[in-house]
């Protein structure tokens, strides 16, 4: 990793890796990486500079070796009274890091619980180490998800097992969330960062603009019908045949070389 720069945020690490990658690290190891209210907030803020940079193509959240993150601030949530909860910030952050149109990924060591498990599902990606456990007992704390796990995890595992581990608080493996979909990929705990890093890397030397398109037809299958997505589709595939980065693209392919995208 390079160009490496802390920021002043209280509860995340920032750091560039390699020359388009920007690596956000979850830094509250003293409880687990508990998302709390603030902990949103800077990464939503660092996503937005990450929208506004054109050198950063892609992002990787993480949490560090030991944890990803195993859930919500219960100290934060416990002070938070109905209307509280109503008028609470929180989903617009969560909103924000949900429209972050450049590939987000997460590299996911231990638990990813709760919020922390929401937080894997608003990636595009996610990759977990062996020894990870994943999933969202808030049923245990007398409550719901309530940053996307009732409809994410369905949409994403389907309904038995959404609500087999909603209902239950019962926890998956990596293994196990592999094969159900929630993730992409498992890794031996020590590769989990560098490969996802590595990963990161391969996107982000892509079109920029074949990814913001290709990221937001794919989500947008989740609430178009059939046709309707494959309008956008097609919409999309028109627009990048006048771009730069398409004729780069197939004149690399002729010409037996790697491609250098612009994003233009």
């Amino acid at each position: 990793m390079s160009d490496h720069t802390i920021t002043p945020n209280q509860d995340i690490l920032t750091e560039r890796s390699g020359a388009h990658v920007l690596l956000i690290t979850l830094n509250r190891p003293e409880v687990r990486n508990a998302l709390r209210n603030n902990s949103l907030r800077e990464i939503a803020a660092e996503l937005a500079l990450a929208e506004a940079d054109d050198s950063i193509r892609a992002v990787v959240i993480t949490g560090g070796v030991k944890v990803f993150a195993a859930g919500a601030d219960i100290n934060e949530m416990a002070q938070t009274d109905a209307i509280g909860a109503l008028l609470d910030v929180r989903p617009q952050y969560w909103k924000a890091i949900a429209g972050f149109s450049k590939p987000l990924l997460a590299a996911v060591n231990g638990y990813a619980l709760g919020a922390g498990c929401e937080m894997l599902m608003h990636a595009d990606i996610a990759i977990a180490g062996r020894g990870a456990k994943i999933g969202q007992p808030e049923i245990n704390l007398g409550t719901i998800p309530g940053a996307g796990g009732t409809q994410r995890l369905i949409r994403t595992v389907g309904k038995p097992l959404a609500m087999k581990m909603v209902l239950s608080g019962e926890l998956l493996s990596a293994d196990a969330a592999l094969a159900a979909g929630l993730i992409a990929e498992v890794a031996d705990d020590e590769n989990t960062l560098p490969r996802t890093l590595a990963l990161a890397e391969t996107i982000a030397a892509k079109s920029p603009l074949a990814l913001r398109l290709a990221k937001e037809a794919m989500l947008k299958s989740y609430e178009l019908g059939l046709e309707a997505g494959l309008n956008l589709e097609r919409k999309s595939f028109s627009l990048l045949a006048a771009s730069e980065d398409r004729r780069e693209g197939i004149a690399a392919f002729k010409e037996k070389r790697t491609a250098q995208f612009i994003g233009r």
